[in-house]
């Protein structure tokens, strides 16, 4: 930084000169003022209208570009912003903390309640058990405002799921998104416990950029909490009246094909597409409750619904298969050992 030294006041002479002295029989002329044009010159004039106009162009650029920006960041769900993934892409998982959908994460996601510059901050987290009632959050960004502007992504903004911490109780929402980013959905908990809640979600930028997260946090349902065990391992099990089985073994680290056969009493069931696809599988691993969000090929492979699965790590996994039939969604589980 430059020295900054005071500058000298200009030094003002206390002597006024006297005029001199005329005499009374001598006709003294009016002074007549030194004749300046007040209008200044022509290419002050060019100069100055000039700079005028670069200033209102680029005031007018500035306030155009608010518009365009501040508009999009305060209405509701981005309906029209695309997800990156395009028509007809194969499957991929939603498994990752952060960043676009990947099929490969070496991590889970939905660990940490904040990840990406984003924090899930739920407006309540005590439930009765037993009881309906409303879960209603907020994503905020850095500066901690909500955010307003989300990609759809299978059909919908936001994909919530809820289950307790022994990996029951299974749910997948889907809340609906206040105009000031306060998200909404009726909940029950059905039984005492630590419950943990996952948003799924993309939020879009500004600049149209999309960034995938996963973030989660814990709900409380107060009483006797009395956790169930994993349910053993198996490759088929009902639910609905529906037989659901699958073949394939997951790894740690590996990519591996899981390939679902439902079954109702007349053989292959007529699967729907629910959520833009025929079926969903999200996995969830045992003690740290690591999640992962996997969906299928775009089309039945020899009528089984086929997902490329990538378990991050060894433990004991539960998977829940979601299901269309007859517009009626189903839910069936497995529980998987990943040495």
């Amino acid at each position: 930084m430059t020295d900054q030294h005071p500058t000298a006041a200009p030094v003002v002479s206390d002597q006024v000169s006297a005029a001199p002295a005329v005499p009374d029989d001598v006709a003294v002329a009016p002074a007549v003022p030194d004749e300046v044009s007040a209008a200044p010159d022509r290419s002050t004039l060019r100069l100055a209208l000039v700079v005028g106009g670069l200033v209102l162009a680029v005031l007018l650029g500035f306030g155009l570009g608010r518009l365009n920006t501040d508009g999009a960041a305060t209405g509701s769900p981005s309906l029209a912003a695309g997800h990156t993934d395009p028509p007809g892409i194969g499957p991929h998982s939603h498994g990752t903390a952060t960043g676009t959908d990947q099929g490969a994460p070496t991590e889970p996601g939905g660990l940490a309640v904040s990840s990406a510059g984003f924090t899930l901050a739920p407006l309540g987290t005590e439930f009765a058990a037993g009881r309906p009632g409303q879960l209603r959050f907020q994503v905020r960004d850095v500066q901690r405002r909500p955010v307003t502007r989300f990609a759809i992504v299978h059909d919908k903004p936001m994909h919530l799921i809820v289950v307790r911490r022994d990996l029951t109780g299974y749910q997948h929402l889907h809340p609906t998104m206040a105009t000031d980013g306060t998200w909404s959905v009726p909940l029950t908990l059905a039984q005492p416990g630590v419950w943990r809640a996952y948003a799924d979600f993309t939020v879009v930028a500004d600049n149209g950029a999309q960034t995938a997260v996963t973030l989660g946090t814990d709900l409380v349902a107060p009483g006797g909490y009395q956790p169930r065990p994993l349910p053993g391992t198996a490759t088929s099990t009902t639910v609905d009246g529906f037989t659901v089985g699958y073949q394939g073994a997951p790894q740690a680290g590996a990519t591996v094909p899981l390939t679902f056969r439902v079954d109702g009493a007349g053989g292959a069931a007529p699967l729907e597409r629910y959520l833009g696809a025929y079926g969903h599988l999200v996995a969830l691993r045992e003690g740290d409750l690591g999640y992962l969000h996997v969906h299928p090929e775009p089309e039945l492979v020899d009528g089984q619904v086929k997902f490329w699965l990538t378990i991050p790590g060894p433990g004991r996994y539960r998977l829940y298969l979601d299901f269309q039939v007859g517009a009626d969604v189903h839910t069936a589980e497995f529980s998987v050992i990943v040495p």
